[in-house]
């Protein structure tokens, strides 16, 4: 039965409510895989970061990949970001990636057509509609000025970063998205990790020992860079308002921000992942500015209060108890952290208990998700792994570079058990993973993962056999509200449990995943009830509606479907 907290939130909270009826008989249970296929879908690109040996601390950081839909055909596109050196480069140099999803399964790059081919030394990428003009626009991150690509609706984008303020020259990492001032168009997060300029390092700087092994320095050697958050002004340009509202005001090694409204009061809050620093958790007050609640909630040190390695970040409802828990991924000889939150007031750092901390320790994490693979209506999680010493190989010490990455499968009790091992042949291939995006790529009803692996060509995991279980997917374009419905918090009633998701637009590591909602059904095949409240407060309520639909609502103009098994249709 729903609790009387997870009723009042799924009857009156802000968000999306659905009711599962009509349940089947599960069919005879087959196990869900999953497989590498890449190169046959034509995601070919190759990854340049650095020398092979990694001298300094930027070769072993980057990057991130994301899927997003550029083109509105129904399809997610694929974005691979590329790296640089210090060395002598190829002619042409490498660049970041844009490939156009072709709707049978692969994808044709569309790099220099597009103009988002960017051959500086890039780290992330995340995308938004944020002038609200029906296209995504895309941003990337880079060691050096940022680039903030318009999309012109025609295939094409422009490059815009310095007439709209956000051409950062720093060391920028991750990126979010989010209506923090829910005035209607979305605003952003960047987080800056140190500085760094190898031309100032004396050969005796450039080195350390860990093990008796020598390697480059790490973030501690540096000193560390202050995020920044820019202001929407809702005229294609930004306002950079970190030092009014206090966002990282002690310079964090800033990795991975994500915008998520952790107390359910309708403002979206920051949740940023540091390295080797306190993790930030910035409570929105309503009024245009943030409180660091970091440490007073619990969120921000391992149980012990040790700082922690943070890298990527998650969030999600892993325990469907009505609000959204964090996950983080670490360094090696330490445990990924998995923060349980506590009606969004404190939160537990439940890592061993639930079975994510004790397998992690080998491994360094980066890209994360929670997800649910196999549509049974429990959030699942991965993690990238590969650790940043290409010299491991070369010594016993219990680890090694190239790693497998974690599927995580959510037992339905709140614990989970780690089966990538067994879970199909894309997850048994050892690499150096860093970033990872989430999303149905094929429109198949299940979710899959891209995965950036530096200097190797990157992992497409296509999900086989999540989509025997029944799913929803549901599309929000706001009108009142920033169009693409970024914020809008989400819940769901079936068959007795609840389920929350929220418009999210950057998490992972580095990374951009696919911002619809998807829902595990198991056999329901309608859903009942299904209520949405927009960022701004409007609230909107639609009944008996069939399973396995991927469903657009448009605020205040009604509900259009726009996939039912497989067939995408246009709007």
């Amino acid at each position: 039965m729903i609790g009387k907290r997870n009723l009042y939130r799924a009857l009156g909270g802000a968000g999306l409510l659905l009711v599962g009826c009509g349940e089947e008989a599960p069919p005879p249970r087959k196990p869900v895989v999953f497989i590498d296929v890449a190169q046959q879908a034509g995601l070919h690109g190759r990854n340049v970061s650095g020398k092979p040996q990694k001298t300094y601390i930027i070769e072993s950081k980057g990057g991130g990949a994301g899927l997003f839909d550029y083109d509105n055909d129904g399809y997610l596109d694929a974005y691979l970001i590329n790296g640089s050196s210090f060395d002598s480069l190829p002619d042409p140099p490498p660049s970041n990636r844009l490939y156009r999803n072709r709707g049978d399964g692969s994808f044709a790059e569309v790099t220099r057509t597009a103009g988002v081919g960017d051959t500086a030394w890039s780290m992330g990428c995340g995308a938004a509609d944020y002038d609200n003009d029906g296209d995504t626009d895309l941003l990337a991150t880079n060691y050096g000025p940022n680039r903030l690509y318009r999309n012109r609706g025609d295939g094409t984008f422009d490059e815009v970063a310095q007439a709209a303020g956000v051409a950062d020259p720093r060391w920028s990492t991750g990126v979010a998205w989010g209506d923090y001032d829910v005035d209607g168009d979305v605003d952003l997060y960047v987080a800056n990790f140190v500085r760094f300029n190898p031309d100032e390092l004396a050969e005796a700087e450039l080195y350390q020992l860990w093990k008796g092994i020598k390697i480059f320095q790490g973030p501690n050697a540096y000193e560390g860079e202050q995020d920044a958050l820019y202001r929407n002004q809702g005229d294609g340009t930004f306002d950079d308002v970190t030092a009014q509202i206090g966002v990282d005001p002690v310079a964090y090694n800033g990795f991975q921000p994500v915008f998520v409204d952790s107390d359910s009061d309708g403002y979206l809050d920051l949740y940023v992942a540091n390295d080797t620093d306190p993790n930030l958790l910035l409570r929105n007050l309503g009024n245009g500015r943030f409180k660091d609640v970091s440490l007073a909630t619990g969120a921000s040190h391992s149980a012990d209060g040790e700082e922690q390695a943070g890298m990527g970040v998650a969030a999600g409802d892993y325990d469907n108890d009505g609000d959204f828990d964090f996950f983080v991924t670490h360094f090696s000889e330490d445990y990924y952290t998995l923060y349980r939150s506590e009606e969004g007031r404190l939160f537990t750092d439940v890592s061993h208990a639930v079975g994510v901390g004790e397998v992690s320790m080998p491994f360094v994490g980066w890209g994360t998700g929670f997800f649910d693979r196999d549509n049974d209506g429990d959030l699942d999680l991965f993690a990238a792994n590969g650790h940043v010493y290409p010299v491991l190989d070369d010594y016993d010490v219990g680890t090694r570079y190239a790693q497998r990455n974690f599927l995580f499968d959510n037992d339905g009790t709140g614990s989970f058990v780690e089966i990538g091992a067994r879970a199909g042949s894309g997850l048994a291939v050892e690499k150096v993973s860093r970033g990872a995006a989430f999303g149905d790529y094929d429109n198949d009803g299940d979710i899959d993962i891209l995965i950036l692996n530096i200097d190797d060509t990157p992992t497409l995991l296509r999900n086989d056999g999540g989509n025997r279980n029944r799913w929803l997917q549901v599309s929000l374009i706001g009108t009142a509200s920033n169009r693409d419905g970024i914020g809008a918090r989400i819940e769901a009633g079936i068959a007795g449990r609840v389920q929350i998701r929220q418009i999210v637009a950057g998490t992972s590591f580095l990374s951009h995943s696919d911002i619809r909602a998807h829902f595990g059904l198991q056999r329901a095949t309608k859903v009942e009830r299904l209520v949405v409240r927009w960022p701004g407060g409007r609230v909107e309520e639609f009944r008996d509606l069939d399973a396995d639909q991927w469903l657009v609502i448009t605020e205040g103009k009604g509900l259009a479907v726009r996939r039912t098994q497989g067939n995408v249709a246009g709007l």
